[in-house]
């Protein structure tokens, strides 16, 4: 029989609801598991273990009075560093703000409780959340536990590394660039960037962030299993009036021919052989359930990606004095890479990319209306070596290149899913779909399809 903090979070829901187990149990089961092999891994950097015991015991009392708890009964989940939990200091890695404690949940985290998750601890990111890598002065160093010589991914790599190693059932992540999908690549677990709009968020410990984020930063969650993303999925989205962007779609629309496409290579991109194997593998697991796949290219991926980078970095800019006075070594050496890459932007440069924006928009809508999946990379290469961003100026262009599919669907607000489809020797390897606009049900039913050819991700030996 799997232990407790290996089963998925649909079987923890549906078991607690039943009464088989208690929530108590399946919290004290992941607490265990969390005190035994984080303090290997460093991927939960706040604990309160109490407080989740307290949030079980509330839990089984609910359901003994027989009321519905909710979609995530008793499914431990932990939260990510750079989002508001009430008397939890959101440092998003920074020592500068280790003592910015939260008066108040930030609205994610409110659904997730409704739906009646426990969160169970807080995950790592790198200083300013702002690297495929998660390492930070405050903080310390997360550990890939699937392989610790490679990097969890970033910035929710703490969430990666806990959902990989069974230290929560679903972990929260936010993504502007990669930061939930690589993590889940680089873990070899499942991760879920939903349409902007989708999954309210505000921290009322920070002021509102500049254009750039409010057009590209969601969060969304990792999982073992698409049935887990699904749950958290639908959980995270309920009604918050407190984010303007939230927008009420409904969760079922209309059904889409199933139809995907393929495309190994974006914009000639160079892409490691065993991600094309993956990529073709997942293209044939998908027309033996049934789709229609098609090997062709898709719309141009650069221009968004460098309309990204510019909004981006005019946000960073911003706070160009706050991470001087971090002085955090690697947030440095980013922060400097990304400004040679990206120039600073005037009011008509703003103005114009804006425009750009809604120009690509348009063609990728198109796109994805004719072919409603695009199966594509997460990234060109295999999960990098730890650190090897900061190692050289070279080294940092080339991974800035392998993630060209990360950087530049954000900017168009449509939903990704990575997919996991096993290990590629040492390594994790996966897939990445995308959908248009609030066509989060679609990635899911392909997603799934992957998944029954490939398996569930299990949680990571150690």
């Amino acid at each position: 029989m799997a232990e407790l903090w290996q089963m998925q979070a649909g079987e923890i829901a549906s078991a607690v609801r039943g009464r088989e187990i208690s929530a108590e149990e399946v919290t004290r089961a992941h607490l265990d598991r969390l005190a035994a092999v984080n303090p290997r891994l460093n991927a939960v950097v706040q604990e309160f273990p109490q407080e989740a015991i307290d949030a079980a015991r509330a839990l089984d009392a609910r359901i003994a009075g027989g009321e519905d708890v909710g979609l995530l009964a008793g499914v431990p989940v932990t939260i990510k560093v750079n989002v508001d939990q009430t008397g939890q200091a959101t440092t998003n890695g920074l020592s500068l703000q280790k003592d910015q404690i939260a008066q108040s949940d930030n609205p994610v985290v409110s659904n997730l409780r409704k739906a009646g998750a426990v969160i169970v601890g807080r995950t790592n990111t790198p200083a300013f959340s702002m690297r495929w890598f998660t390492n930070n002065s405050l903080h310390g160093m997360t550990l890939n536990p699937r392989n610790a010589a490679l990097t969890p991914g970033g910035s929710s790599g703490g969430a990666g590394s806990a959902v990989a190693a069974g230290l929560c059932a679903v972990g929260h992540g936010t993504d502007i660039a990669g930061s939930v999908r690589y993590p889940a690549y680089a873990c070899g677990v499942h991760g879920l960037r939903p349409t902007l709009g989708r999954v309210p968020a505000w921290n009322a410990s920070s002021p509102d962030r500049y254009i750039g984020a409010q057009l590209m930063a969601v969060s969304g969650p990792l999982a073992r299993s698409i049935g887990g993303i699904a749950l958290s999925f639908a959980a995270m989205s309920a009604r918050d009036i407190r984010d303007p962007w939230w927008t009420p779609a409904p969760q079922g629309l209309p059904e889409m021919p199933r139809r995907a496409a393929l495309c190994v290579a974006p914009d000639g991109m160079t892409v490691a052989p065993e991600v094309q194997a993956a990529l073709r593998q997942s293209a044939a697991a998908l027309e033996g359930a049934g789709w229609e796949v098609e090997e062709v290219d898709c719309p141009p991926m650069r221009p968004a990606a460098d309309i990204n980078a510019q909004l981006w970095m005019a946000e960073s800019r911003s706070v160009a004095q706050m991470i001087e006075r971090e002085n955090d070594p690697d947030a440095n050496f980013v922060f400097a890479r990304m400004c040679a890459d990206s120039p600073e932007m005037d009011m008509p440069a703003l103005m114009a990319a804006l425009q750009r924006r809604v120009t690509i928009l348009r063609e990728w809508i198109d796109f994805l209306n004719r072919y409603p999946v695009l199966i594509c990379p997460v990234s060109g290469a295999l999960p990098f070596a730890q650190q090897e961003d900061v190692s050289s100026e070279a080294a940092f262009d080339t991974i800035m290149e392998a993630q060209l599919p990360q950087r530049a669907l954000p900017v168009l607000g449509v939903p990704a899913l990575a997919v996991a489809t096993g290990m590629a020797g040492s390594s994790p390897v996966g897939v990445q779909l995308v959908a248009d606009r609030f066509r989060e049900d679609v990635l899911l039913s392909a997603g799934a399809a992957i998944e029954a050819a490939f398996g569930a991700p299990q949680v990571a030996e150690l």
